[in-house]
């Protein structure tokens, strides 16, 4: 049975949710394929770990630039225009990926893919938001942000499936090709899609720049503190995590699945309870719980010489709490600036956050001669949502509030 805030929905509002679901669902699986292969392409490439963190932190470079200029164009032409073409990018660009021949040519490719990355998700967020009421906003947005998961999931499964069919050589390229049939469904169903009445009523009259004002620049800086750390923690744990269980921990293909589809499913959990718990409970306190369960498990996951039962146990919990912490960070920069802007502003924090994130996947891989894969995750991890539990006590609580009434102050 669908939740209450969904059969509220018009036509309008439950295609919005498909078509942001869909399209979040294939910007994680895209973006997520470059872990499931990686161990691959350090066997095939002989690929130093500082090398393979490079082409990690290329994408997540050119995300931050696309995120935020996607987010400035939706609000002067529009967010279903912008995700229209967000959708195509993301298909094509993926598929260049797996046509490269050459480190050079992968580097290239995952640096036009990760324009879209940031893109898809900085408009859709933002989109979504829009068509929530205040007093569910969390929900939809969790509820929509647990596509990272399914997305993630289907990351690890076409992955597994063609190295398993194919030869390595050919597998990892395959992965790359699987989206473009959805991702042309997708776009057939934003062309059927309406912009939201809140932008129209807005008239579009923002400039990027204004996010700097007076007025706003200090909502600007804390949201950004917000997503940096937020992304810090999680491209450190997400690039690095499928490698830490082959290579450190010796595992099987089918044991490192497993773990990971454990990961996974508590990720799922974390958004949606993220986003429920954000409604009832406060997005400050809840952003709050996220992060020190986040730092307390994967510290304990990659510290502590666990038995394997209990470390099998304990990746559900890293995933409930480090990588469900998005669902309660979504809502707050959605509710942060007012509508004019609030395409710009989101675009900005999260993608500049992004942007300055993107060290961490390099860093872990700069440690592991020095540390090991799992000291360094967990690590770099620790130390970005600590700057999540700064950013908690800087910022407003923005639980239920009404978007057009959202002071530029």
């Amino acid at each position: 049975m669908s939740p209450r805030w969904y059969r509220d929905l018009d036509v309008d509002g439950r295609r919005a949710v498909w078509s942001t679901y869909s399209g979040f669902t294939l910007d994680a699986m895209n973006v997520q394929l470059y872990a499931f292969i990686l161990p691959v392409l350090l066997t095939l490439w002989h690929l130093s770990p500082s090398r393979a963190g490079i082409l990690a932190t290329a994408a997540l470079l050119s995300g931050a630039i696309g995120g935020w200029v996607a987010g400035s164009l939706s609000d002067r032409i529009g967010r279903v225009r912008v995700l229209r073409l967000t959708i195509l990018w993301l298909a094509i660009s993926t598929a260049l990926c797996g046509l490269a021949r050459s480190y050079d040519g992968l580097l290239l490719a995952r640096t036009i893919q990760g324009v879209a990355f940031g893109a898809e998700w900085a408009v859709g967020a933002v989109f979504i938001g829009e068509i929530a009421a205040p007093v569910t906003r969390g929900r939809v947005a969790g509820t929509v942000q647990s596509a990272w998961a399914l997305g993630w999931a289907l990351a690890a499964a076409t992955t597994a499936v063609a190295l398993w069919r194919l030869p390595p050589e050919l597998g990892w390229r395959v992965t790359f090709f699987v989206g473009l049939l959805p991702a042309a469904w997708v776009y057939w169903l934003r062309t059927r899609l309406r912009e939201t009445p809140i932008f129209s009523v807005s008239q579009a009259d923002g400039e990027w720049h204004a996010i700097f004002s007076r007025p706003t620049r200090g909502r600007t800086l804390r949201g950004s503190i917000l997503a940096t750390g937020t992304h810090g923690g999680y491209w450190a744990l997400a690039t690095w995590w499928p490698t830490m269980l082959r290579l450190e921990r010796g595992m099987t293909a089918a044991q490192a699945t497993a773990h990971l589809a454990v990961l996974v499913g508590g990720s799922f959990a974390g958004y949606l309870l993220g986003g429920w718990l954000g409604d009832r409970a406060g997005r400050r306190l809840t952003l709050a719980t996220f992060a020190s369960g986040g730092i307390a498990t994967v510290l304990a996951a990659t510290l502590l010489p666990l038995p394997p039962g209990a470390f099998l146990v304990l990746n559900g919990l890293v995933g409930l709490f480090a990588l469900g912490l998005y669902g309660a960070v979504t809502p707050v920069l959605i509710e942060l600036f007012p509508t004019r802007l609030r395409g710009s502003g989101l675009g900005f924090c999260y993608n500049v956050g992004r942007g300055l994130a993107s060290a961490g996947p390099l860093a872990v891989g700069a440690s592991i001669a020095a540390f090991g894969i799992a000291p360094a995750i967990g690590l770099c991890v620790a130390l970005a949502y600590s700057l999540v539990l700064v950013a908690v006590v800087l910022l407003p609580e923005t639980r239920g509030r009404a978007l057009m009434t959202v002071a530029a102050a």
